[in-house]
């Protein structure tokens, strides 16, 4: 212990028992008082407070119109103050998520009526050993579900803004009305990733940019040959948004494998190397179109669109309309194009 800090203690313990000797002293004299107004008084004088009126209540008719909704819109804006959608979903500003809790990734949902246009009964890739001899029987009617999840695993990495955050989905394609094959899972894609995040603050033609990202990600259908599909891919990811409405572009580049492990070496020509998704919140609903694209020209100009509609039905519970055309609804479809149409509901991870 230095010299000065032997003085200062006994000096700091001095100057804060003066004060509660008296405040003790003081408060003997407030409990011999009679009447409990004047109690109350010397309590407030003791402990420097400015005695108020309370407030005048409020009548019923006032504090609850009949006109008032039963419950607050989702939307970007909460009364006087504007919500980030983008900062709620990443916890740009550090004081939201808890690390390593799940939260919702991408739309948690369960479509029980999906039909398709054209089914690919004879899956194929140019890979050795990966095509399918003879029609499965297949029907165009089936379930599709989703399952997503994400947690943020690290905060403020390397004394920078940066946070780490994994993520994990999973979607499954089911002919459960396809009794003559025993109502099987056609297809299950599972979807890993490991990103890095970085928040922004930038304005640009009107749009608040919120965040850019970088990921490595993996998605494969976990099944044997001539079935098995899989890529990797870092996905590079710049969001902005504005008012109510959410920008996100994903250009990603496709980490290749040897030409002996690839099952689908030309799937970027399909499912694209880039996607685009903009999202709109209105009061309870929001309406998202999603486009990728193989970034190439003439016979190689391929892609999708998506276009999603979310609308309210009771508390949590949201209907969903899901219109998907293109190529690669699933990997196992990576080369084949329909069009396909779902209806059902979602609870999580559209806004």
């Amino acid at each position: 212990m230095t010299p000065w800090t032997f003085w200062l203690l006994p000096a700091l313990m001095w100057a804060a028992a003066v004060p509660a000797a008296q405040a003790q002293a003081g408060a003997a004299d407030c409990v011999a008082l009679a009447d409990a107004s004047e109690r109350l008084a010397c309590y407030d004088r003791l402990h420097g407070r400015v005695a108020t009126l309370p407030p005048a209540p409020v009548p019923a008719a006032a504090a609850a119109p009949a006109s008032a909704p039963a419950e607050t819109p989702v939307s970007a804006s909460d009364g006087d103050s504007v919500r980030s959608h983008l900062g709620w979903r990443w916890d740009l500003d550090g004081q939201q998520a808890t690390l390593f809790a799940p939260r919702a990734y991408r739309p948690v949902y369960l479509l029980p009526a999906t039909w398709a246009d054209r089914v690919n009964q004879r899956p194929g890739s140019p890979s050795p050993e990966h095509s399918v001899p003879a029609d499965l029987g297949l029907r165009s009617a089936e379930v599709k579900y989703q399952l997503s999840l994400k947690a943020k695993l690290g905060d403020q990495l390397f004394g920078t803004p940066l946070s780490l955050w994994g993520g994990y989905t999973q979607s499954s394609r089911w002919q459960v009305y396809n009794g003559a094959l025993s109502r099987p899972f056609r297809e299950t894609n599972y979807e890993p990733e490991l990103m890095m995040v970085w928040p922004l603050q930038a304005e640009v033609l009107g749009w608040q940019v919120r965040m850019a990202s970088l990921s490595l990600n993996h998605q494969s259908n976990g099944r044997s040959l001539p079935l098995s599909r899989s890529w990797n891919r870092v996905i590079a990811t710049l969001a902005a948004e504005r008012d109510d409405w959410m920008l996100e572009l994903r250009p990603w580049l496709r980490l290749r494998e040897s030409a002996g492990s690839d099952d689908n070496a030309d799937i970027t020509d399909y499912m694209g190397r880039g996607e685009l998704r903009l999202t709109h919140f209105r009061e309870r609903h929001a309406f998202a179109l999603q486009l990728r694209h193989s970034l190439r020209g003439g016979s190689a100009s391929r892609g999708s669109v998506e276009l999603d509609w979310v609308f309210p039905l009771a508390g949590a519970l949201h209907g969903y309309l899901q219109v998907f055309s293109g190529y690669g609804e699933s990997l196992i479809d990576y080369n084949f194009r329909q069009t396909k149409v779902g209806l059902g509901i979602t609870i999580a991870g559209w806004r």
